[in-house]
């Protein structure tokens, strides 16, 4: 626990300082891969020293240590991976689909109704991922 609260302020704080770095340099993309790298092992580190630490006392419960176990272990993390998923895929979809949306309307208001239902579309990836993932926790 101690390696989170002293890792992910520092790494938060990298992130933040990354484009005012990036500004400062003349070569950006030099300058972004750098911090890039940084902040990647900064994230490792951080992640081994999480995993490598020993188990928590709130572990150490009957209660709680029955939580983690058995099939439901497996659900949550496929409704994690779905509602993840398919928000990620409705953001993508969103970008272009809004893109595309925002350029016709410009030049045709009249066409407004018929973009939105394009990018109403889109964003029902995400419902379908989030109906998904109910699904699976509750059978969990």
């Amino acid at each position: 626990m101690s390696a989170w609260l002293i890792g992910l302020p520092l790494i938060a704080g990298a992130a933040a300082l990354a484009p005012l770095a990036a500004r400062r340099w003349r070569r950006g993309l030099l300058g972004l891969t750098v911090i890039g790298v940084l902040l990647l092992a900064g994230a490792v580190v951080l992640l081994l020293a999480a995993v490598t630490a020993g188990p928590a006392s709130a572990a150490a419960t009957p209660a709680a240590a029955a939580v983690g176990t058995g099939g439901s272990t497996g659900a949550l993390i496929g409704a994690g991976i779905a509602v993840a998923g398919s928000s990620i895929g409705a953001g993508i979809a969103v970008a272009y689909t809004g893109a595309a949306a925002l350029a016709i309307m410009s030049e045709r208001p009249e066409l407004f109704g018929r973009a939105m239902v394009i990018v109403g579309l889109a964003e029902g990836i995400a419902i379908y991922g989030l109906v998904v993932g109910i699904i699976l926790i509750g059978k969990a």
